[in-house]
């Protein structure tokens, strides 16, 4: 990035980023990793919960996702030992620190589809 007449990046963990742009689309890019944190914003989730939650997701991908964020540091996953083993998620502090930006993201989206689409209500499906 260019700030004045120099160049700059920044360097996080040894990698190499040119804007801080592409910082936070490394993090948290994509399309599973911004709705999965949204999710986990209001508090900790079970895997099933949050797949069903998002349901155009698979499993294996919400696993990959949540892996992804636990090693970024942005989620905790707790093991209980019980039989079946429990397992829930949620944000770490750094996790956190991300909200407002979830807030803004999502606030955002709703003021698109109001001017372009409509909200849809589902059937229940059983």
């Amino acid at each position: 990035m260019r700030i004045k007449d120099d160049d700059f990046k920044f360097v996080i963990e040894g990698k190499d980023y040119h804007c801080a742009m592409d910082v936070a689309a490394t993090f948290v890019g994509g399309k599973w990793k911004t709705i999965v944190l949204w999710y986990l914003k209001h508090g900790k989730k079970r895997f099933t919960e949050l797949k069903a939650m998002i349901p155009a997701i698979t499993d294996k991908m919400l696993s990959l996702q949540l892996r992804s964020l636990e090693s970024d540091g942005f989620v905790s996953r707790k093991v209980y030992p019980e039989i079946p083993p429990r397992v829930e998620y949620e944000l770490t502090e750094e996790g956190k620190t991300l909200i407002p930006l979830l807030d803004a993201m999502a606030n955002w989206g709703i003021n698109k589809a109001n001017r372009h689409g409509e909200m849809v209500k589902l059937e229940n499906q059983k």
